[in-house]
């Protein structure tokens, strides 16, 4: 791999900064300076460290965002902050989200340069489960809940799939609603069809990913190596 792609995929930089610190001799590979950007490293056993700090290679980063509201789910976007914005202190240019939160639904995000993963946990065929926190108008009766967990018609080919509805506080109209696919508006579009509206929403689960109860919005935080496991498992 060139010594640029490198660094820039380990984090150092974008590739014309880390350009710029090769030329200025803060790059050595195996104890030498290198300002050659072209130099060929071996991800296994070359070492290559930037200022004097060892740089770690990882091809693949998984990384968990509480998602704000306010932000669109994008790597770029012409009139909003996207969610790659608020990881730009990883100086990473390859990360983009695994699915997409509307721009004023929270929660759990999972961001990655691993598109196969991706490609696999977004697969209709899987049917990941993904679980939301709602805040609804009003009440739901039981035969409404049935409906709901039956499938309902939101204007698509089909009804939606079979669902899973629990009361987190009735009273407040706040319940989990957990579904396996990934239409747009889904979860909104399902209350509407019953004649509700959702006042509020937080994803909270992926898969066996969980939303970090510690991870403010806003903030982010590398995924533990169990939970990687555990993503990829789901995805075998």
């Amino acid at each position: 791999m060139r010594l640029d792609k490198y660094l820039t995929q380990a984090g150092v930089g974008t590739r014309s900064e880390v350009k710029e610190y090769i030329r200025k001799g803060c790059v050595c590979v195996d104890g030498i300076v290198e300002k050659h950007a072209d130099r060929k490293v071996d991800e296994a056993a070359s070492e290559v460290t930037f200022q004097g700090t060892r740089v770690r290679f990882q091809k693949f980063v998984y990384y968990m965002l509480n998602k704000p509201a306010g932000f669109v789910s994008a790597t770029q976007d012409s009139h909003d902050k996207t969610v790659v914005w608020l990881l730009r202190a990883e100086g990473r240019t390859d990360l983009f989200p695994v699915g997409r939160l509307d721009k004023d639904t929270e929660g759990l995000l999972l961001l990655t340069n691993d598109g196969d993963m991706a490609h696999r946990l977004l697969s209709p065929r899987r049917h990941v489960p993904k679980q939301y926190f709602v805040r609804l108008a009003e009440d739901l009766s039981e035969e409404t809940v049935r409906r709901l967990e039956a499938g309902v018609d939101i204007g698509e080919k089909k009804p939606t799939l079979p669902s899973v509805f629990e009361w987190k506080n009735r009273q407040a109209h706040e319940a989990y609603l957990t579904i396996t696919e990934g239409k747009f508006h889904q979860v909104k579009r399902m209350f509407a069809a019953v004649g509700n509206k959702v006042l509020f929403l937080r994803r909270v689960r992926m898969g066996n990913l969980v939303l970090d109860e510690g991870l403010p919005p806003g903030e982010y935080r590398p995924l533990y190596e169990d939970e990687i496991k555990g993503l990829l498992d789901v995805t075998e």
